[in-house]
């Protein structure tokens, strides 16, 4: 069955590069940054139930071109010669229904454009960040939540005192 749901595609060093805390733990390590990056990304899939591709641009790295699930957020190297635009515009072509809609999230003000006249809305890398940060907020409070004390609605909430009374009587014996 195809999937139909809305999707974001994501630059994904151009939001390294815009978030801070990614853009600084590139200094240290690039891999890190892809994987937290991506992590972010698979929480906000789960959370908002859009499906996310995140895409890397490999223009100058010979031989690549790969395209693997991690974290069940779909990601794409792209091919020699290749950069991450190009790659979003072709897949925002592919990936085209009229009762889907694609958002690309990106900085890059002439992509921008060009997925516009593709038919694609944009999310720019900080609105992308704010809509993450919430989407974790929820989910930290989901989690509170869940987990607080709360009166449930159990069957001995429901039975007369003298009926828990027989009831507690016969599990004692």
């Amino acid at each position: 069955m195809a999937d139909l749901r809305d999707v974001l595609l994501v630059d994904g060093y151009n939001m390294i590069g815009a978030w801070p805390s990614l853009a600084k733990l590139s200094q240290i390590s690039m891999q890190e940054a892809r994987d937290e990056l991506l992590g972010k990304l698979a929480d906000y899939q789960a959370f908002t139930g859009r499906k996310v591709i995140a895409v890397f641009d490999a223009y100058r790295v010979p031989g690549l071109g790969k395209s693997f699930a991690q974290s069940k957020i779909q990601v794409y190297f792209t091919k020699e010669k290749e950069t991450a635009d190009e790659c979003i515009e072709r897949l925002v072509g592919e990936l085209s229904l009229r009762s889907r809609k694609i958002y690309v999230a990106t900085s890059d003000f002439i992509e921008q454009h060009v997925i516009f006249a593709r038919g694609a809305l944009r999310v720019s890398a900080r609105e992308l960040l704010i809509e993450v940060e919430n989407c974790e907020k929820a989910i930290q409070n989901r989690i509170r939540h869940d987990h607080a004390p709360s009166k449930r609605n159990t069957l001995e909430s429901k039975l007369k005192p003298d009926l828990r009374e027989i009831f507690e009587k016969w599990r004692r014996e």
